[in-house]
């Protein structure tokens, strides 16, 4: 282990509190959730209750790489945030703005095929079946405006 204990810690370009134990300090990585997280500390056998800011930058890179592509690790496909891509046909683990940019690009192939779920995001409408006849009101339609009284 490092010699040197850190507060902060830099792992796929997320700053990581060093005060929490390592799994639940990767959580704050968008793209890696609790699950993922243990799953990735064990793949690695890692002590649980190691604090991020004990960790050497040798294992900071392991688990960069475990959490990028965990099937190289023989972590299940099941706990990967993008199976069987529609491009590519490939299991994938996103993490950061390429999870971001990947969910968008998603949307706007919806929208552009005019699937069901693409016509609701292109209207501001909620998507999964949710009833919309008194939640949902605020902020999405344009209201009427009264004629000013001339006289």
């Amino acid at each position: 282990m490092s010699s040197e204990y850190r507060h902060i810690v830099r792992v796929l370009g997320t700053d990581l509190d060093g005060s929490k134990r390592v799994a639940y300090a990767l959580t704050r990585i968008k793209g890696v959730g609790m699950s993922l997280a243990h799953a990735v500390v064990n793949a690695l056998n890692l002590n649980p209750n190691l604090r991020a800011g004990e960790l050497s930058d040798d294992l900071v890179s392991k688990i960069e790489d475990a959490i990028r592509d965990p099937v190289k690790y023989g972590l299940p496909s099941w706990l990967l945030n993008r199976r069987k891509d529609p491009e590519s046909g490939r299991d994938l683990h996103l993490v950061g703005s390429d999870l971001d940019l990947r969910i968008r690009a998603d949307i706007d192939s919806m929208k552009e095929i005019r699937s069901w779920r693409g016509v609701r995001h292109a209207l501001g409408l909620k998507v999964r079946g949710q009833r919309t006849r008194t939640t949902g009101r605020k902020g999405k339609t344009v209201g009427v405006k009264k004629k000013k009284i001339v006289g």
